[in-house]
This record gives C-alpha cells, sequence and structure tokens, in this order.
C-alpha cells in the first residue's frame, strides 16, 4: 500500500486539531483547579485561568463541563447552608483558640488559688493545732486533686478538638480527591 500524500491543508488541520485538544484539556484542568481551590465557577473565570478565549469556555464539549461544576457548586453551597451543622475548618481552628484561652485563664486561677492557699495555710500555722492543721490540708489536697482532674480533662476536651479539625481538615481533602476523579472519570466518559 503506497501512504497517500499529505498536503498542506491536511498538515494544517491537523496540527488546529492537536492545538485545540490541548487547549480543551487545559480548560478542564483549569476546571478541576478551580474546584479544588473552592473559588468560585463562571465561564469568564475558568477561561482567564487557563488563558484561552471566551469563545473556547462556551465551545460545545467544554460549556457542559463548566455548567455541570457551576451547578455543582450551587447546590453544594446551598446544602452546606441549609444543613448548618458542617463544622468548618475556621470553625473547629475558632474553637480550639477558644479553649486554649480559657485553659489559660483556668491555669492563672489555679496558680492564685494556689498561691493564697499557701498564705492561708502560713497563717493557719500560727494559731492552730495540728489536728485542725491535718485537716485542713487534707481539704487543700483534695481541691490540688480537683483541680488536677479539671486540668486534665480540658486537655483532653482541647486535644479532642484538635483531632477533630484534623479530621475535617482530611475529609475535606478527600473529598476533593474524590470529586476531581468522578470529573476525570465523567470527562472519560463523555470523549
Amino acid at each position: 500500500m503506497i501512504a497517500a500524500k499529505r498536503t498542506p491543508g491536511d498538515v494544517l488541520r491537523a496540527s488546529r486539531k492537536r492545538d485545540s485538544q490541548t487547549k480543551r484539556a487545559k480548560v478542564l484542568a483549569t476546571l478541576d483547579a478551580l474546584k479544588a481551590k473552592g473559588e468560585p465557577i463562571t465561564f469568564t473565570a475558568v477561561a482567564r485561568a487557563a488563558g484561552v478565549s471566551n469563545w473556547l469556555v462556551y465551545a460545545e464539549g467544554v460549556r457542559e463541563h463548566i455548567e455541570v461544576a457551576m451547578k455543582g457548586q450551587t447546590k453544594a453551597d446551598r446544602r452546606t447552608r441549609q444543613a448548618g451543622a458542617n463544622a468548618s475548618a475556621a470553625s473547629l481552628a475558632t474553637d480550639l483558640a477558644l479553649v486554649r484561652e480559657e485553659n489559660k485563664a483556668l491555669r492563672e486561677e489555679r496558680d492564685r488559688l494556689k498561691k493564697a492557699v499557701q498564705r492561708s495555710l502560713g497563717a493557719q500555722l500560727d494559731h492552730a493545732g495540728t489536728k485542725e492543721l491535718t485537716a485542713r490540708i487534707n481539704e487543700l489536697l483534695a481541691a490540688v486533686e480537683r483541680l488536677t482532674l479539671e486540668r486534665d480533662e480540658i486537655r483532653a476536651e482541647r486535644d479532642e478538638l484538635k483531632a477533630k479539625l484534623a479530621a475535617a481538615e482530611d475529609d475535606l481533602v478527600a473529598a476533593r480527591e474524590a470529586g476531581r476523579r468522578m470529573m476525570r472519570y465523567v470527562n472519560l466518559g463523555q470523549q
């Protein structure tokens, strides 16, 4: 078999087809990146981010992907607003900061109370007998133990909040990755 000789027009058409496919792939990759970042998706934003003409993002085969992403983003925002139950990473970070401040205040109060107890105990040593002092020491030891338990509970709560924050961040990363994979699968199925 003799291969047909390619004309300059054939070469130009093949080159333009490759360029078109490259630009379309770039638009779809940019769309995935915008979704992953959680940025608002519009035709203009995708065109600007991909560095392509506005015409291309409205072209058949590309427009549908952008429209699906826009609708998905709108639905996800609506669901999140309606649910109101999802704690964002910022919310968890704020809770953690509040717990830290509370821990700091409790430590300061504990130290202040400890010093007051020491002063009071010193004054009582001058006036009280051994029996009363022993009872008072036992009371103070119980108070110290109670404060220690409270401190440990607060630390455990702080650690739990840190773990929830880390889990929420991991879930967010996993959800974004699953979204990317799903879009790739959908994109491959439509080609």
